[in-house]
C-alpha cells in the first residue's frame, strides 16, 4: 500500500506539477530579488506579478501559439505535455475553443505587459501605480470568468469533476489562485487610494 495518490504517480502529472513549482520559485525568487527595498507587503506583490507574467508568457504564449498554429492535442513538448495534462479536466484546451484562445491570447499580451508595468511603477514608485493594479486585476477576474461561464450555462460537458486531481488541484485551486490574489490586491489599491485620498483633503473636512 503507498500513501502517494495513484493520480500523481503519472508522469505527466508529476511533470506537470514539478514545471508550475519550478516557476512558482523562479518568480519567488525574482521578486525577492525585485523587492529588497520595498515594503512588506510589496515583496509579496513583486513576488506574485513575476510568477504571473511567467505563467503568461511561459505558458499561456505556447498555448496560443499551439492553438493558432493547430491544436494543443496534436502538439508536442514539454509545455504541450502540461496543456495536455491540464486538457484532462478540461477538454477545451485541448482542441483550440475559440473562446478559450480569445480570452489567452489578450491575457498574453495585455496581462502580460500590464503585469511587468505594474512591476515598474511599484519599483519606482509611479503616480500611476494603482491604476494599472486595478486593470490587471479586473482583467485577470473577467478572464477567469469568461473562461468558465460560458461552460457553465450548457451544463460544463468539458469539464471532468470526476477525479479529486482534476476538479480541486487543476480546476479549483490552480484557476482560483487567480480570483483570490487579484481580490486582495484589488483590496490594497483600495486601501492605498483612501489613505492618498485623505492626505489631500482640507483640515476639518469630513472623510467617508
Amino acid at each position: 500500500m503507498t500513501l502517494w495518490p495513484a493520480e500523481l504517480s503519472s508522469p505527466e502529472a508529476a511533470g506537470s506539477l514539478l514545471l508550475c513549482a519550478a516557476q512558482l520559485a523562479a518568480g519567488f525568487a525574482l521578486g525577492s530579488r525585485l523587492g529588497r527595498g520595498a515594503s512588506s507587503a510589496d515583496r509579496w506583490v513583486l513576488v506574485w506579478l513575476c510568477y504571473d507574467a511567467l505563467v503568461h508568457f511561459t505558458l499561456e504564449g505556447p498555448f496560443v501559439y499551439f492553438s493558432l498554429v493547430g491544436n494543443v492535442a496534436d502538439s508536442d513538448g514539454i509545455i504541450a505535455s502540461l496543456w495536455k495534462e491540464y486538457g484532462k479536466a478540461d477538454a477545451r484546451w485541448l482542441h483550440s475553443d475559440p473562446t478559450i484562445v480569445s480570452l489567452e491570447m489578450l491575457t498574453v499580451v495585455l496581462d502580460g505587459l500590464l503585469a511587468l508595468l505594474l512591476i515598474y511603477a511599484i519599483l519606482k514608485e509611479k503616480y500611476y501605480r494603482h491604476f494599472i493594479q486595478i486593470t490587471l486585476c479586473v482583467c485577470e477576474l473577467y478572464g477567469g470568468w469568461m473562461t468558465f461561464c460560458p461552460d457553465w450555462l450548457i451544463g460544463s460537458p468539458n469539464l471532468n469533476t470526476s477525479n479529486w486531481l482534476y476538479l480541486w488541484v487543476y480546476l479549483v485551486f490552480f484557476n482560483g489562485v487567480w480570483v483570490l490574489i487579484p481580490g486582495l490586491l484589488l483590496w490594497q489599491s483600495w486601501i492605498g487610494l483612501k489613505k492618498m485620498h485623505q492626505k489631500e483633503m482640507k483640515p476639518g473636512k469630513k472623510f467617508r
